[in-house]
């Protein structure tokens, strides 16, 4: 028996711009979150409501269209890897 492994013709980069779009992707909420200074303040307000807490509450949504992007950009780059075609 002999201890040959095989090894794929052509090896992958770990990082691929679509790898760097996803980490982005991931990223930029907190960064916007983490920044206070950004949005500690109350105006401009939008239908009476101070501008702290909708700025926040349209990252929730942002969030959500980012992590939806990033997941199925992280499918489509696994899918390319293991040779299958993507959608």
């Amino acid at each position: 028996m002999s201890d040959v492994t095989e090894v794929p013709d052509e090896k992958q980069p770990v990082i691929t711009p679509v790898r760097a779009i996803v980490a982005l992707c991931l990223f930029a909420p907190f960064v916007a979150m983490l920044w206070v200074g950004s949005y500690a303040k109350t105006e401009p307000t939008f239908i009476g409501i101070p501008f702290f807490y909708w700025y926040q509450m349209l990252w929730v949504l942002i969030s959500t269209a980012l992590t939806v992007v990033a997941y199925k950009l992280w499918q489509r780059d696994q899918r390319a890897r293991k040779g299958g075609a993507s959608k």
